[in-house]
């Protein structure tokens, strides 16, 4: 059984012949600058792009703008964004969302994949990463694992690191330098690659 959520499930693809739906994404981060800076980026890959920096602005605007996209922060002033993922998973049962958070809020950044966001990627993130992560299909996680027993947080590191790396197309220069570490360091953690925490 894997972890893409359950509304994923339930998303039949369009009919042959129908025009395809266009692409519109509200970014829902406080960082204003980054948010402007986001915007600016996927408009140029053909994104509508409209922005909320709160909790109320951003319900507020999901409901008037119906995207198809959602980029939401995990962390929204004194607000957590994880609050926003079940009511917006709720009013748009269909849409794509993608969590930004900091690198050391990774293992609750899955725990935000089971309560319906469809993948998460670490800040900072660069276009084509974005890009992979908007159109490509929810992450897909072993759900019995990590029901029965706690994430071992070396190994959500390693897989987290996993995604990075298949962005970056094996690249492990560029991957360590979006990581923020040394190529080295990430070239040892590569090597190690923890076992998964079940118990008998």
């Amino acid at each position: 059984m894997s972890l893409t959520n359950s509304y994923a499930k339930s998303k039949t693809k369009p009919q042959s012949g129908l025009r395809p739906k266009s692409k519109k994404l509200l970014i829902i981060e406080d960082d204003l600058a980054l948010a402007g800076v986001l915007a600016r980026r996927l408009t140029r890959q053909g994104f509508e792009c409209h922005q909320a920096h709160d909790v109320t602005q951003g319900l507020l605007l999901a409901r008037q703008f119906q995207p198809s996209h959602i980029l939401l922060d995990m962390k929204l002033d004194e607000d957590n964004g994880l609050s926003l993922i079940e009511p917006l998973r709720k009013s748009l049962p269909d849409v794509t969302m993608v969590l930004l958070t900091g690198y050391a809020s990774i293992a609750t950044a899955v725990e935000a994949i089971r309560m319906g966001a469809d993948n998460y990627l670490a800040k900072p993130v660069d276009t084509q990463t974005l890009l992979k992560a908007l159109n490509t299909a929810p992450v897909d996680m072993d759900v019995k694992s990590l029901d029965e027993v706690p994430l071992n947080p070396k190994r959500v590191e390693w897989e987290h690191i996993q995604q990075v790396l298949n962005a970056n197309k094996g690249n492990v220069s560029a991957t360590a330098r979006q990581l923020g570490m040394h190529r080295r360091t990430l070239q040892r953690k590569l090597l190690k690659k923890p076992a998964a925490d079940h118990r008998t």
